[in-house]
């Protein structure tokens, strides 16, 4: 089970590389803009705010990483918190932003949160 809640934890942790990619580097670009449907001048006139979620999302990626490579108690304790950042943050994300985010992003983490608290 800690194998499988290690893979977890690691597919969430790429997720948000990925996330912190598109809003930071590639908001104005077509994949970018193609994820919200943005056009060219709504992008660039969002840019700073998408690149300043995106660095959040770097910061959630690293605290897991963090957990998947830090001894215990503190890997596992690292690990919830982070997952529970990230859980969190799609909540409030689907409820002001788009309801998308509770399956693209909650959903994952709560998964990944249960396979930790299930291996812990």
């Amino acid at each position: 089970m800690e194998a499988l809640a290690n893979v977890l934890v690691g597919l969430v942790a790429a997720l948000h590389v990925y996330i912190l990619v598109m809003e930071m580097f590639l908001w104005q670009k077509k994949p970018g803009r193609s994820l919200h449907g943005f056009d060219p001048e709504t992008a660039r006139a969002t840019a700073p705010m998408a690149a300043n979620q995106g660095l959040y999302n770097g910061f959630l990626a690293a605290g897991l990483v963090w957990g998947l490579i830090a001894a215990d108690p503190t890997g596992y304790r690292a690990q919830i918190f982070f997952l529970s950042c990230v859980v969190v943050a799609g909540v409030f994300g689907a409820v002001t932003a788009n309801p998308r985010i509770l399956v693209a992003q909650a959903l994952p983490g709560a998964v990944a949160l249960a396979a930790v608290l299930a291996a812990g």
